[in-house]
Parts: C-alpha cells; sequence; structure tokens
C-alpha cells in the first residue's frame, strides 16, 4: 500500500510523534557535519525524489533536496512552466509518468484537490509541499522545534493570531492527534469555517475562537502567526485585509501575556512590522530560525514513513 502524505491525518498520531522522534535521534546524530554528507546509514541510497512547484518557495525547495542528500538520495526540482503541466497535460498523466520515472514526488500547488488527483494516480508516494488548504511538513517542523525546546505536546497551549489559513488547518489537525489545545484570535471574516470547527470538535477537540488578540496569548505555551497576505491574495482587498488584522499583530507586550518561556513561531517568509513586530520575531522567545532549519529534519523522518522505514 502506497504511503502519501497529504496531511497529518494520513500519518496518524502514532507515526506523527515517531517522525518527531527519529528526526531529534537523526539531528542529533550528524550535529556539526558538513550539512550536504549523507547520514551514517544513507537509507534511502539510490532513491530519487521530484519536487514540483507550482508556487514560489525557498524553504520548501531546499529543504527537501537537502532532506534527501542526508538521506543518501537525489532530487530533481521541477516547476509547472517547465514541463508538460505547463502545456496542458493532465495531472493524471503528470503523475502517471513521473512515477515510472522517480521514487516518490513532493507536490506544491494551490488547490488542495490537484494534489488529491495527482496522488490518486500516482504509483509513487507523493507529499504535501503546500496546498491553499494545509501545510503538514512546515507544522510537521514546528512541533518539532517545539519538542527540541523541552515542551510535551500534549496539553500544550498554542495560540494562532490572524488568518485561518492552511497553516491554522494543519494546526488544528495536530491539536487533535496530539491532545493540544488551540485558541485563534483574528477577524470574524477571516475566521475558520464552521466545517473545521465541526470536525475538531468531533474528534474531541474544541477549539476557542476570540477576537481578542490578548485572550488568545493569555497563559500560551506557544504564539504563532503567518503572513497577512499569502501568495496568490495580492490585490485590491490588500489595504482592507491588512486594516483588519492589525490588532492581531505579534508585539511585545502581547507576547509578555504568555507563559515566560513561550516560544513564539512564524512559518516564513515574515512580512517584519505588519504580522510581527522586529523585536519579537529577533527577541528571545523566537524560535524561528531552529523552526526553519527542522524542515529538513522533519521531511526527512516523513520521506522515511512514506517509504516505510519508520512504523
Amino acid at each position: 500500500m502506497i504511503r502519501h502524505f497529504l496531511s497529518l491525518g494520513d500519518a496518524g498520531g502514532d507515526a506523527l510523534a515517531a517522525m518527531l522522534s527519529d528526526a531529534l535521534d537523526r539531528k542529533e546524530a550528524r550535529a556539526g557535519q558538513p550539512r550536504g554528507k549523507p547520514d551514517r546509514d544513507a537509507p534511502l541510497a539510490g532513491r530519487v525524489l521530484a519536487t514540483i512547484f507550482e508556487k514560489p518557495s525557498t524553504r520548501t525547495r531546499v529543504s527537501f533536496d537537502i532532506a534527501m542528500r542526508q538521506l543518501g538520495g537525489s532530487t530533481i526540482v521541477l516547476d509547472a512552466a517547465g514541463t508538460q503541466l505547463g502545456r496542458g497535460e493532465t495531472i493524471a498523466d503528470t503523475a502517471r509518468v513521473l512515477s515510472r520515472y522517480v521514487d516518490a514526488i513532493a507536490l506544491r500547488t494551490d488547490d488542495h484537490a490537484k494534489l488529491e488527483e495527482f496522488a490518486e494516480h500516482a504509483t509513487v508516494p507523493v507529499v504535501n509541499g503546500l496546498t491553499d488548504l494545509s501545510h503538514p511538513c512546515q507544522l510537521a517542523a514546528d512541533l518539532l522545534t517545539v519538542v527540541e525546546r523541552g515542551k510535551a505536546l500534549p496539553g500544550l497551549c498554542w495560540a494562532w493570531l490572524g488568518d485561518a489559513n492552511n497553516m491554522l488547518h494543519s494546526l488544528i489537525e495536530a491539536a487533535w492527534l496530539l491532545r493540544m489545545e488551540v485558541a485563534v484570535a483574528c477577524p470574524e471574516a477571516h475566521a475558520p469555517g464552521p466545517a473545521l470547527l465541526r470536525e475538531a470538535e468531533a474528534r474531541g477537540l474544541r477549539v476557542r475562537v476570540t477576537r481578542d488578540a490578548r485572550e488568545a496569548v493569555d497563559g500560551a505555551d506557544v504564539v504563532a502567526t503567518d503572513t497577512w497576505i499569502s501568495m496568490g491574495q495580492e490585490g485590491s482587498a490588500q489595504a482592507a485585509k491588512l486594516a483588519a488584522m492589525r490588532p492581531y499583530q505579534v508585539t511585545e507586550e502581547l507576547m509578555a501575556r504568555a507563559r515566560a518561556d513561550a516560544l513564539f513561531l512564524h512559518c516564513l517568509p515574515a512580512h517584519r512590522g505588519e504580522e510581527v513586530v522586529n523585536a519579537v520575531l529577533d527577541g528571545p522567545a523566537s524560535a524561528v530560525w531552529d523552526e526553519a532549519e527542522n524542515r529538513v529534519h522533519a521531511q526527512k523522518s516523513i520521506l522515511l514513513w512514506c517509504f516505510g522505514e519508520l512504523a
């Protein structure tokens, strides 16, 4: 049976915990080594990962490449414009062909339905490199960062400020899998949809949604945010959205309401002075640079799970 990683739920809570443990061990074992040097066991030697980018990328593009090198494999990087996808070949046909060439495929696209269609027709593992619905690889790196900083995940209180975007969707999914708590502060027009909240509640997670940023952050263990204007959202409505989001900017005063040892996370790129001020992004509570580095380590373990190397 092919193991796709389209969402955190494809793996489940136990497998996700195993990935985090494996990622910590592998990161510790290779400390101080050149980043392009393979891990001692090189578990994916000879394997090839194709990465397809229909959206711009820095962290996802580079981290998957380095992850495969460290696992002993290699990557082929493609963009839609430079493939037959850009000339009208169907998603299904591209998936069928690439499955004959490579051992796994990571796709970064817009519509989540494209990813699902791609996985339906692929005969090798497919990994979600980001869609408009979810960003599970980034969330795995966030969880890894929190665990690495000595925090236990069950019962962890996570405050999210801003847009109900793909990152929040993956965070809510992680929370019901790993028994965390989530508080969301956002404008009414950008709140999580009722269907997502009902699904979370059906799985035993009640997501607290408030219009007051201070209420969400009070006593939080982790404070997280993202850019207010995501890729593809630029345009005439941008000014209005920025104005609506202004009360949810992460400031030093807001962080002071969280626990004394609270962490600040941001998946990057950050629009400094919009969703977060420099004093927080570069301050002592910030773990964003570890978070960015951990994309490599988390994705190594995700790939190993896809190939059946992790239970």
